[in-house]
């Protein structure tokens, strides 16, 4: 936390409206830049919840103004924002209506790697549990298809299958940017077109899933080895360094990244690393100041993979999964197989907020080895495979199949 000065709204000239104590001031947090001053209506600031929304509020601006990698916003539009949404947050009522006020305020920023996580989501992810009903879902062809069902969730149990169409939920189609947080023993009715567009109601109970990233291992008939891991953390680097060991002689290791949204950077040097015999390039981290950081892979403990390798990816490749795929595929380790990544790869650093909420902030810019922006552009497969929705229904997966069938290089 920076040192910096209290934050002080003065008593402005017009009716209902006053200075908000200092001691509520006070609780707002260390920042380098303060919060611009603006006006409150005396209601607002004599509610219980007015010294901690300002809390809030300071500490969020004031990290975004200090500490975003990209200090080229104007200064003057973000204090201006500040005054403008100020009033509503700090007269907030509850945490939904501060932190809708609070994503308002953060909208200009519109980075991949910058979002708020009110206390309840700081919860859940530290617990690795949240109430789920226990499906994904992907737009395909204008349509919301089910696309991967979680074991032992009610989806599963209820029978729900990959490749059904979404109708309804709660009797209304889902929309473009439908939101499916549910409580737990919260019951929603679901209505589904399943096998030979019979249709399926259902009503799903959430209840309370472990969110531990999936990992899987299967042999192909081939011989061919599909590893599919969902995050860049410690569990998962030292899975997948077991599964490399354990299949050193494959014909062929397809690595599946479609639902893996990224992870560590420390992790991300280590996987690096178990795909080639000395250390290599990772690419640069930029910080706000412009100072630059080449980053390497590790050697020490590495499998040595030296077999070719296939790199699986879609929409639900992020950030390290992006950084992964772009670096073995620059130096000709690994072939890219499915279609492009969303470009989400800018390094972030998750901060504390007074009520028990987060800010994740990005504070890195990332360029490749060859020195290519992938923030917002993404990795482009070698060979794009765009599944069409009669195969996701009919329980095809063709980018495994041509990832299987396309080896990647082996290591020099």
């Amino acid at each position: 936390m920076s040192r910096g000065r209290s934050l002080v709204v003065p008593r402005p000239p017009a009716p209902l409206r006053f200075a908000l104590p200092l001691l509520l001031l006070a609780a707002a947090g260390c920042v380098s830049t303060p919060l611009p001053h603006f006006p409150v209506p005396a209601e607002a600031a004599a509610h219980p919840s007015a010294a901690r929304n300002l809390a809030v509020l300071g500490r969020v601006w004031g990290l975004v103004a200090d500490q975003h990698f990209d200090p080229s916003r104007d200064a003057r539009e973000w204090a201006a924002a500040a005054r403008r949404l100020g009033p509503a947050a700090v007269a907030a009522l509850d945490e939904a209506a501060l932190y809708a006020v609070l994503r308002e305020l953060l909208a200009p920023v519109a980075d991949s790697h910058t979002r708020l996580l009110t206390p309840q989501e700081v919860a859940e992810n530290r617990a690795a549990v949240r109430p789920r009903a226990g499906f994904g879902l992907v737009r395909m062809e204008n349509e919301w298809v089910v696309s991967e069902v979680l074991p032992l969730s009610p989806a599963a149990a209820a029978g729900v299958r990959p490749g059904w169409l979404v109708r309804a939920r709660a009797g209304a189609p889902l929309g473009l940017n439908p939101d499916f947080r549910v409580a737990a023993g919260e019951t929603v009715e679901w209505d589904f077109l399943g096998a030979a567009d019979h249709p399926v109601r259902l009503r799903l109970t959430a209840k309370a899933i472990r969110t531990t990233a999936r990992r899987e291992a299967r042999v192909l008939s081939s011989g061919v080895v599909v590893l599919r891991f969902d995050a860049f953390d410690g569990p998962a680097r030292r899975w997948l360094s077991a599964r490399l060991r354990e299949h050193r002689a494959a014909p062929g290791l397809v690595l599946d990244l479609r639902h893996n949204p990224g992870g560590e950077t420390l992790s991300l040097g280590i996987i690096v690393g178990e795909f080639f015999p000395q250390a290599v390039d990772c690419g640069t981290f930029i910080s706000r100041g412009g100072w630059r950081a080449a980053k390497s892979s590790w050697t020490w403990g590495s499998a040595r993979h030296a077999g070719p390798v296939a790199i699986l990816v879609g929409p639900g490749t992020g950030s390290a999964a992006e950084i992964f795929a772009a670096v073995l595929q620059e130096h000709g380790r690994a072939r890219v197989v499915g279609t492009p990544t969303p470009g989400a790869v800018l390094a972030s650093h998750f901060y504390a907020l007074p009520d028990g909420g987060q800010l994740q902030l990005s504070r890195e810019d990332y360029v490749t080895p060859r020195g290519r922006r992938l923030e917002g552009t993404g990795v482009l497969p070698d060979l794009e495979v765009r599944p069409t929705l009669a195969q996701l229904r009919a329980g095809e997966d063709p980018a495994l199949a041509a990832a299987a069938a396309f080896p990647g290089a082996a290591a020099p």
